[in-house]
């Protein structure tokens, strides 16, 4: 195979393993913010949501500019300025010791999560062959679920181990290491830059966007609604649900990544999404745990293909030199379906109940699916 067409490249190790020891240190960081505000800092539960959700709040509205800004310097640059401010901020936990201090270095580290985040995703896209874009997202997107993953549990262990300062240093350990692997990144200029910036949200990439919200809120949903379901169902917890659900994630992006560019995005996109309400569907149905873990599965199979094809496809609509343009875009409205997801779920179980919410989600999702399919055997074909 020709050095264009490689993927598994010294820059793609290092952009993963960058990520790897980024998101760890952001899981770890999940249940200690929490701690930290409601004990030592005495906050109630409104001051502790605000010290949590200030760090999403400001990464949200600076990944337009983040965008813009990693087509300017270069993603691979941006990227290591992203991880150097991570680290940096991280190593101020060390010395908070108010509330008002810990808003502060929580906004600054959303700051860096901007930069980080989507500068990641435009050099993920700068490295990657352009045909193999799909299978690139599947295996990098493991950093993000093994860092949310086994993170949480490595920052109670710490603070078991220690305190708080114990687990301030264990984040650090991986801002360093992240910070380090992202120095091998490459750092390339961009030849063509724009004669004028690109939209801070790109038009075209609305559609798209919207559909992929469709489909990863009502994933979100599922996530934080799980547990309640099945106790509401007679079982006594969601572990075994949620760990088929994730082991089926990321069993298939390991075993099928190169079925992500075997078909066209808008298709592979479409039966995604079909597949996501086929699994939500089947959830909303469903009142015993088999059925629960038969929608877990196709749900799984679903959030599979539906981040890999809907990358390709948003990265695909802007041209390289705007590819900072597009991973914002792309990332914010991850942001959203992560976050919007739970929220609709919350606001359609309060008045009805929770299988009426995974029906409603699996409506949307269908939904969606099918224009995204529609528009693509309406699109004109090659030749």
């Amino acid at each position: 195979m020709s050095d264009a067409r490689r993927l598994i490249t010294p820059a793609f190790v290092a952009l993963t393993l960058s990520e790897l020891a980024y998101f760890l240190a952001i899981g770890l960081m999940i249940p200690v913010v929490p701690l930290l505000a409601s004990g030592p800092m005495a906050a109630g539960p409104v001051g502790v949501g605000v010290a949590v959700g200030i760090f999403s709040f400001t990464a949200l509205v600076l990944r337009p500019f983040a965008g813009r800004l990693s087509d300017r310097l270069g993603s691979g640059r941006l990227f290591l300025i992203g991880g150097i401010l991570f680290t940096l901020v991280i190593a101020a936990h060390l010395v908070v010791e108010s509330y008002w201090a810990l808003l502060i270095v929580r906004g600054a580290l959303g700051v860096s999560d901007a930069l980080f985040f989507v500068a990641g995703m435009a050099a993920l896209a700068d490295i990657a062959p352009p045909d193999r874009l799909g299978e690139a997202l599947s295996y990098n997107s493991l950093a993000l679920y093994l860092g949310i993953a086994f993170g949480p549990a490595l920052g109670e262990w710490l603070l078991r181990a220690g305190n708080f300062d114990t687990a301030w240093l264990g984040a650090l350990g991986l801002g360093c290491l992240a910070t380090l692997f992202a120095a091998g990144v490459p750092r390339m200029k961009r030849v063509h830059a724009p004669a004028e910036p690109a939209p801070l949200i790109a038009r075209q990439l609305i559609g798209p966007g919207l559909a992929f919200l469709a489909g990863l809120g009502g994933a979100a949903g599922f996530l934080a609604f799980a547990t309640l379901y099945a106790r509401d169902i007679g079982l006594n917890g969601a572990g075994t649900v949620l760990f088929v659900y994730g082991a089926v994630v990321v069993g298939c992006r390991l075993l099928f990544a190169r079925l992500s560019d075997r078909y066209p995005a808008p298709l592979l996109s479409g039966w995604a999404l079909i597949n996501c309400a086929l699994g939500l569907g089947l959830m909303s149905l469903t009142d015993t745990s088999n059925g629960l873990i038969a929608g877990a599965v196709v749900l799984g199979v679903g959030v599979t293909f539906l981040t890999p094809a809907f990358y390709r496809e948003m990265m695909s609509r802007l041209p390289a030199s705007q590819h900072g343009a597009a991973a914002a875009t792309f990332s914010i409205f991850v942001d959203l379906g992560l976050g919007g997801g739970p929220i609709l779920f919350g606001l359609i179980a309060n008045p009805a109940s929770i299988p009426a919410a995974f029906a409603i989600a699996a409506a949307l999702a269908g939904l969606a699916g099918i224009a995204v399919l529609t528009s693509f055997r309406r699109a004109p074909k090659p030749g």
